[in-house]
């Protein structure tokens, strides 16, 4: 009988974990960007939150504030280009919209900081590092409006550190040293959790992290992984994924694909993300 026990114990070890449901918000949209280019992103948040006429867009630069602002100061980040150097511009101007930052928790947890919000139809994430993101506003009456704006079919948007502070399990979180090239810091490791059971990484191919989510993996064997090339976004909307493209998206579910520890999604696949399971847009075949 020990003999049975140990070999059934062995086995199951030898199973892949089943997926383990991660969800995106039931009513409202995630517009989840890897960085730098959002001349596609801006215009597809914008149809998601009503319109460029009828949107109402709070921007969050808390992340890419490296020092005190003004609020004439602050007001550029509606209206300069979100994008970097060489890239398409993409901006908010002409939308009414409103800049919302502070690193001070208890004016964030303030009914009439977080006021904006409950108006607004959409929510920006600027990029930049993220820790700063969760140390400002996790816990907050700030985000308690985020997700009451969700839940009442908002969007929220934003790439780079925007895009890995939606997830549930915040990635490159490291402020002592301030080095995004930690993957896993305790103590900066909770992120929004608009998106569950998931970690996001960014600027993938341009930084050359295709295996950087391979250690947060490991350490967390239940939780989906999702590396986005820059430039590339994905939409989730409940349990499903739409990739946006026009780069790829790494799938990490904890299985070997070809030697390696993901899959690629491409422009057009969608994702349902209790499930973990795949459905691939159709494509013309390659020419010979």
């Amino acid at each position: 009988m020990g003999r049975r026990l140990l070999l059934f114990l062995w086995v199951a070890a030898m199973l892949p974990l089943a997926a383990a449901p991660s969800h995106g918000p039931k009513h409202g949209y995630l517009v989840i960007s890897g960085g730098m280019d959002y001349h596609l992103d801006v215009p597809r948040f914008l149809r998601l939150a009503g319109g460029r006429e009828r949107a109402r867009i709070v921007v969050i630069p808390t992340a890419d504030v490296t020092h005190p602002e003004t609020a004439a100061q602050l007001a550029r980040f509606c209206t300069q280009s979100l994008s970097g150097k060489g890239f398409p511009r993409a901006t908010f101007a002409g939308t009414h919209c409103t800049v919302l930052h502070t690193t001070d928790r208890s004016l964030a947890n303030s009914r009439a900081f977080a006021a904006p919000l409950a108006r607004a139809t959409g929510v920006w994430l600027v990029g930049g590092r993220q820790w700063r993101l969760a140390d400002a506003y996790n816990g907050t009456r700030t985000l308690r409006a985020i997700f009451a704006l969700l839940a009442r079919g908002g969007v929220v948007g934003g790439g780079s550190a925007g895009a890995s502070i939606q997830a549930s399990f915040m990635v490159r979180g490291s402020e002592h040293p301030n080095d995004n090239r930690i993957m896993m810091a305790p103590g900066h490791e909770t992120g929004f959790g608009l998106f569950t059971n998931v970690a996001i990484d960014q600027h993938v191919n341009a930084r050359h992290r295709e295996n950087d989510l391979a250690a947060v993996m490991r350490a967390h064997p239940g939780m989906l992984g999702l590396g986005l090339d820059q430039g590339t976004s994905i939409t989730v909307h409940g349990d499903e994924l739409t990739v946006n493209g026009p780069g790829r998206v790494a799938v990490w579910d904890h299985k070997v694909h070809h030697g390696l520890g993901y899959y690629y999604l491409r422009t057009g696949d969608r994702f349902n993300t209790a499930t973990w399971t795949p459905t691939l847009a159709r494509r013309a075949p390659a020419a010979h």
